[in-house]
C-alpha cells in the first residue's frame, strides 16, 4: 500500500510539475481572477519561450480549456507557455460601457500581460492569442486593441457578429439591450471591429463548424476580411458547437502559430 501510495504521489509530482496558478485582482473586473499556467517541460526561467492565453467559452471557467485538450501535453509538444484566465462565467473579455468593474481588455493590457511577463521568461516576438465561442470573440476583441503586441491571434466558434447571439448569453447587461442598443452591439462585433486591421500584415485564423449557430457570423467575417485584404486563414469543416469540435480546432491553430514562430 505505500508503494502504491508514493507511485501516486511522484506521478502526481510528475505530471503537474509545470502547471502554477496566479490570483489577480484589479477594479476592472468583478472578483479574483484565477490563472492557470503550463509550463513546457523544458522551461528553465533563462530560456524565453513564446506564449499564447487561452480564452474559454461562455459558461465556462479558467479550466475549460484544459479539460478539452490537457493543456500541458501542448506546452510540452509545442514548447509553448499556455496562459488560461477565467471570464467570469460572461464578461464576453469586453470593455463594457454601463459596467466599470467589466473592464476586461483594460485588464489584459494593465494586470494579466505585464503579471505574466514580469513572472516568466516570455518570448516578446511571439505572443499569441485565441478562444472558443464567447473567448474566441474576446481574443479577437483584445487582440485588435494592440495587435503590435501579438504574432498572431485565433477563433474558434467564436461569436464575432455580437447580434447574431440574440438577446442571450448575458450581452445586453454588458452593452445594452438587443433592441435599444443594436447599434451598439453591432459596433462592438469583431466584423466591425476587424478593419482596425486594414493596411498590416498581421495574420489572424479564425474557424467554425459548418452546423455551429455561429456559422454565418463567420462567414460574414470571412467576407470583411477578404474585402479588406487581410490576411486571415478561415477553415470551415465538418462540426457543432462543442467539445468535440474544439478538441479537434485547436490542435490546428497550434500547428498554424508554429508556422508563423
Amino acid at each position: 500500500m505505500k508503494k502504491v501510495i508514493l507511485f501516486l504521489f511522484l506521478f502526481v509530482a510528475l505530471t503537474s510539475y509545470a502547471q502554477d496558478r496566479l490570483l489577480l485582482k484589479s477594479p476592472k473586473i468583478p472578483g479574483t481572477d484565477t490563472v492557470l499556467i503550463f509550463k513546457p517541460k523544458h522551461y528553465d526561467y533563462v530560456s524565453r519561450v513564446p506564449v499564447i492565453f487561452l480564452l474559454h467559452g461562455w459558461s465556462g471557467n479558467y479550466n475549460q480549456w484544459n479539460n478539452i485538450m490537457d493543456a500541458q501535453k501542448y506546452a510540452d509538444e509545442y514548447n509553448m507557455m499556455i496562459v488560461c484566465p477565467d471570464g467570469f462565467y460572461d464578461c464576453w473579455y469586453l470593455n463594457s460601457p454601463l459596467k466599470p468593474n467589466n473592464q476586461f481588455v483594460d485588464f489584459f493590457y494593465e494586470t494579466l500581460l505585464p503579471k505574466v511577463k514580469s513572472s516568466y521568461r516570455i518570448d516578446n516576438d511571439n505572443v499569441f492569442i485565441s478562444g472558443l465561442s464567447m473567448g474566441g470573440f474576446g481574443a479577437l476583441n483584445i487582440f485588435l486593441e494592440h495587435p503590435e503586441v501579438f504574432k498572431s491571434a485565433g477563433s474558434t466558434s467564436g461569436g464575432v457578429y455580437l447580434p447574431a447571439s440574440g438577446d442571450k448569453f448575458g450581452i445586453s447587461k454588458l452593452l445594452g439591450g438587443f433592441q435599444t442598443a443594436l447599434p451598439t452591439w453591432q459596433e462592438a462585433s469583431i466584423t466591425t471591429k476587424i478593419e482596425k486591421l486594414k493596411g498590416t500584415d498581421k495574420p489572424i485564423y479564425f474557424d467554425c463548424g459548418t452546423e455551429d449557430f455561429f456559422y454565418q457570423a463567420n462567414n460574414q467575417l470571412r467576407a470583411k476580411c477578404d474585402s479588406l485584404k487581410i490576411k486571415a486563414t478561415y477553415v470551415t469543416q465538418p462540426g457543432n458547437h462543442n467539445r468535440e469540435y474544439w478538441k479537434k480546432s485547436i490542435k490546428q491553430q497550434f500547428e498554424f502559430f508554429k508556422g508563423k514562430m
